[in-house]
């Protein structure tokens, strides 16, 4: 396929567009930077291929022969009310892994080495040792096997934590102790597992896939959820905290962002907030793989990042 016209938006086309310029990319292509309000109907026309992170209000096939997301996430194009046939949809792959690994981790270990017991005793002037436990003494589960679970999987592994997983193939995969379907979920397989992590992205199955029902088989469990907001019921993860089926919850996205300010997310004891931080696409990171993926649809090399419609991701 060949691609001459690049139309690219969404809030970081101006960092995209001076990192080609410096770097002399693309050269003999002809590239449009605009901001989402101000791509029109002829921009549609003109472009063999659209480059944002989601589409605009006003977004339409047009010409274009190509469509490449700047985020791992594709939900916001999926939601489209038809899809072109023919037309690729691919997906950023970076570093997301290795992100979301260490920002669980940091909060796991925050958790089994006392930080806020510690912070609360200093602050009492109480002298209160308490023994931290040692990452080898627990198990997770991880949603999500792909690319970002299985790195997940990987890091945890490493320190001899026990990683199982869930996926909707159940097929067994490297870092995991073992894989299962969603359906074979029970009380009995969360027997033992210290910390619950959400890295599914959306789609018809997985919307308010964490609710009453799934928390009520968890037992003072840590959930993290670093997937998507919709997969998780808020209200239902509120009761779970309440009566605790959730000792605490670290969440980095929602349905609805930013957060709302009246949600009672935000005064929970037991829930940490953060603004959808956990795999944030850096701009370099976006051109590098923006350009990778290029050169396999101009070459008609096999695209590891294409979105598969039926499997939504």
């Amino acid at each position: 396929m060949k691609i001459t016209k690049i139309l690219f938006t969404g809030n970081i086309y101006k960092d995209v567009e001076e990192i080609m310029k410096r770097e002399g990319y693309l050269q003999n292509k002809q590239l449009r930077f605009l901001a989402e309000e101000e791509v029109s109907e002829q921009d549609y026309q003109w472009a063999d291929a659209y480059v944002s992170f989601r589409p605009t209000e006003n977004f339409n096939f047009g010409n274009i022969k190509w469509v490449h997301s700047l985020g791992a996430g594709v939900d916001r194009f999926l939601q489209l009310p038809f899809w072109k046939e023919g037309i690729p949809l691919t997906r950023t792959i970076c570093s997301f892994g290795k992100r979301i690994s260490e920002y669980s981790l940091s909060y796991i270990l925050k958790d089994l080495q006392y930080h806020n017991k510690f912070n609360q005793f200093q602050h009492n002037k109480e002298w209160n040792p308490i023994t931290p436990l040692l990452l080898k003494e627990i198990s997770i589960v991880i949603f999500g096997t792909g690319e970002i679970g299985q790195e997940v999987a990987r890091v945890f592994s490493s320190f001899g934590v026990k990683v199982y997983g869930v996926s909707l193939s159940g097929r067994k995969k490297d870092h995991f102790e073992k894989v299962v379907f969603r359906e074979e979920l029970d009380g009995e397989f969360f027997q033992g597992i210290n910390y619950v992590i959400n890295t599914l992205p959306l789609t018809d199955n997985t919307v308010d896939m964490f609710n009453h029902e799934f928390f009520d088989q968890l037992s003072a469990d840590g959930f993290i959820n670093v997937g998507r907001g919709a997969s998780v019921n808020n209200k239902d993860l509120i009761a779970a905290l309440e009566n605790g089926n959730i000792r605490s919850a670290v969440l980095d996205v929602f349905e609805e962002e930013p957060l709302p300010k009246d949600s009672p997310l935000w005064d929970h004891p037991n829930v940490t907030i953060t603004p959808h931080i956990s795999a944030v696409t850096t701009p370099e990171e976006a051109v590098e793989c923006f350009l990778q993926t290029l050169n396999n649809i101009e070459e008609n090399k096999k695209l590891t990042n294409v979105v598969d419609f039926k499997k939504g991701f």
